[in-house]
């Protein structure tokens, strides 16, 4: 009433974390959605993201997929602001969010708008960790073909062609065409995959699942979609 947003929009905050502590799980998600309108009425999407954020982690347990909402709609904010760098643990987030829920689609897609955001960053360390991170994702799920195509895009970014995460990936990928279980589990400890997220490092370890003479069969049946080092694109 008296035109300060900003305070009312800390206020709403306060709300927010009572209403966890409370277990009134309904009301957390929308103090923290209307601390955010507060937040950017006053033109700070940084504030406004962040509450959206804080609503997600307390939600994360009770009410998950409403938290991932909360994480997709705080990625958003940001990216809309050209803010994406300030992003990039949201998206982590949200992905480790997805995989615990076994949404490994919507888990890998994360990773790869991290990707993007970390392009326009030009932040090529965390972008090709990124896109293993997704490769790996795909994998874990049974999904060769996914991975493959992915890979392939992702190898389009000069960055990502010539990073160790890439070098990793591949050796993945044949040996997952090669149907050799021995080799996949040899590749899943390599030093790139040491360096991602724990939870992508769990699917890493876990590797591989589904039936490796399938997918082997599958690739053998597919002129010309094996990878080729000289073909990357």
């Amino acid at each position: 009433m008296i035109s300060s947003p900003w305070d009312a929009a800390k206020h709403m905050e306060n709300a927010g974390a009572l209403a966890k502590e409370l277990g009134l799980w309904n009301e957390v998600s929308d103090f923290y959605r209307r601390a955010s309108e507060f937040y950017r009425e006053c033109g700070r999407s940084q504030p406004a993201s962040d509450a959206l954020a804080k609503g997600a982690s307390a939600l994360e347990d009770k009410a998950p997929e409403e938290a991932t909402k909360l994480y997709d709609d705080a990625c958003t904010l940001l990216e809309e602001d050209g803010k994406e760098q300030m992003a990039f643990d949201l998206y982590r987030a949200a992905a480790s969010l997805y995989v615990k829920l076994e949404k490994y689609s919507d888990a890998a897609a994360f990773h790869l708008r991290l990707g993007s955001a970390a392009d326009k960053c030009n932040a090529v360390n965390s972008q090709c960790k990124a896109y293993l991170s997704a490769i790996i994702i795909y994998l874990y799920a049974h999904d060769f073909q996914q991975a493959q195509k992915c890979y392939n895009d992702c190898s389009e970014v000069q960055g990502f062609l010539s990073s160790d995460q890439n070098r990793c990936a591949m050796k993945l990928l044949s040996a997952y065409e090669e149907g050799d279980a021995e080799e996949i589990k040899r590749a899943a400890q390599s030093s790139a995959i040491n360096h991602l997220d724990h939870v992508v490092i769990r699917l890493a370890r876990k590797l591989p699942t589904g039936d490796l003479q399938a997918i082997k069969k599958d690739v053998g049946g597919d002129d010309g979609d094996s990878l080729d080092e000289d073909d990357l694109t």
